[in-house]
């Protein structure tokens, strides 16, 4: 004997359910960005997968489901920046710690004693 399908109320759970993984590692991805994990220790996100058999996505959860979209694009947009500022600063740290930037480092001496 085969699965049941779903009923509407079981389809609008499931997929309620799966907006609120979604939601809950947009909120995660946004604390890092504003740095939020600097105060408290963050648990590694597990990569998130659909469920199986949601089928097509209620009309009534689709403007939660376009907000939760609009805040990842501006999550993945916010850390690719980050990204690019922390290997800058890292470069430029890189730089000043060695001074493998070729030119010879300066020396002050105090003369005036």
């Amino acid at each position: 004997m085969g699965a049941q399908p779903p009923t509407a109320g079981d389809w609008h759970a499931a997929w309620s359910s799966a907006l609120d993984a979604l939601e809950m590692d947009v909120a995660a991805a946004e604390a890092m960005i504003s740095g939020d994990h600097r105060e408290r220790e963050l648990a590694p996100a597990t990569p998130w997968s659909p469920p199986q058999n949601l089928g097509p996505l209620p009309l009534d959860l689709r403007p939660r489901a376009d907000a939760i979209l609009a805040r990842q694009l501006e999550a993945a947009k916010a850390m690719a920046f980050a990204m690019t500022v922390n290997r800058r600063q890292a470069a430029m740290l890189a730089r000043v710690e060695s001074g493998s930037d070729g030119a010879p480092r300066p020396v002050y001496i105090n003369c005036a004693a």
